[in-house]
């Protein structure tokens, strides 16, 4: 059977029933689809509809829940159970390789051949997670960012053994959820956006133990200053800006030296005991509400914003196609 157009799929399975999967869960809910969810908890199921519940209302606001059911949940105590039907496998099992294997494994002979399998990791390499699977050529890496049923990106990544008309048709139906995909072209751990936030925050991270600056302040740079600039455009693009009229290349040419200088001074911190027990310690301080209010206000933030953000890029829109005219 021919795989469906991705704008056509009708059901999915989530694997794994946490913070990521019950986003995701959410998220396929919203955009019309019937969901499979496996998950061993046994209060999976309990967890997975509070959550859709509290998610439903920011979903309608920002137009992503137009005419869809979010009772189109069912729950199954086998993975396999769960896949049967579903035209993509959203899996979402902890950290761990030989964890995921282990699930891929008791879901090989329920998967129909035209069944995409993709693990929303936030490090591991596709190859890994595909090698002696059946069909494996169906497996790749479609990792979000959390809030899953929020935040746009998910990146897209192919193993060696991938078909490529498989990670093009999974950014397609990322796309058609309203997601903004990314394609991976070559696998490394961490793919790119992991990368690019880690790398900020071992600067982080040097900084406070240095005593550079108080862990509120090292926050505070980032989100009152170019955090800013981050909700709007990626860093090849603010740096273009920078260089004032001769853009980018003026930018590297008269400042290079100095972002070099800056480079070969930047920090490699090593997290022993004692060094996370400074961090959490100096965060304890600076910070005393409990995650689930700091997680409400963090969502309630961001719903602001990409409301804004969808707003504000509509008029520029409408704006521009009149110019045209």
């Amino acid at each position: 059977m021919p795989r469906p157009e991705p704008a056509r799929v009708e059901r999915v399975a989530v694997l794994g029933a946490g913070t990521i999967g019950a986003s995701w869960t959410a998220q396929f809910l919203a955009r019309g689809l019937s969901v499979a969810v496996y998950d061993p908890a046994p209060d999976g199921e309990t967890r997975v509809r509070q959550f859709v519940e509290a998610a439903w209302p920011p979903l309608e606001r920002l137009g992503l829940a137009a005419n869809a059911d979010p009772t189109r949940v069912s729950f199954h105590d086998d993975p396999a159970a769960a896949v049967k039907g579903a035209a993509l496998v959203q899996e979402n099992a902890p950290e761990n390789l030989d964890i995921k294997r282990a699930l891929f494994a008791r879901i090989d002979a329920a998967l129909a051949p035209e069944t995409v399998v993709a693990s929303s990791t936030s490090g591991l390499m596709p190859s890994e997670l595909q090698a002696g699977r059946r069909g494996p050529e169906r497996y790749l890496v479609g990792h979000p960012f959390n809030p899953p049923h929020l935040i746009p990106l998910v990146e897209v990544v192919g193993g060696r053994a991938t078909d490529p008309a498989v990670v093009d048709w999974t950014a397609d139906f990322y796309a058609a959820l309203g997601k903004r995909p990314i394609r991976i072209r070559r696998e490394v751990p961490g793919h790119v956006a992991n990368r690019m936030q880690v790398a900020l925050y071992r600067e982080a991270i040097h900084l406070v133990l240095e005593d550079v600056a108080s862990i509120a302040d090292v926050d505070a740079a980032i989100a009152y200053g170019p955090g800013l600039r981050w909700a709007l455009m990626g860093p090849h693009r603010a740096h273009h800006l920078a260089g004032g009229r001769g853009g980018l290349r003026h930018l590297l040419e008269h400042i290079g030296p100095g972002i070099e200088r800056w480079w070969n001074d930047l920090g490699r911190p090593d997290l022993t005991p004692a060094a996370i027990d400074r961090l959490v310690e100096a965060f304890g301080q600076a910070e005393a509400r409990p995650i689930r209010q700091l997680e409400a206000e963090r969502d309630a933030l961001l719903v602001a914003l990409l409301e804004s953000l969808q707003n504000t890029r509509r008029g520029l829109a409408e704006r521009s196609d009149e110019g045209a005219r």
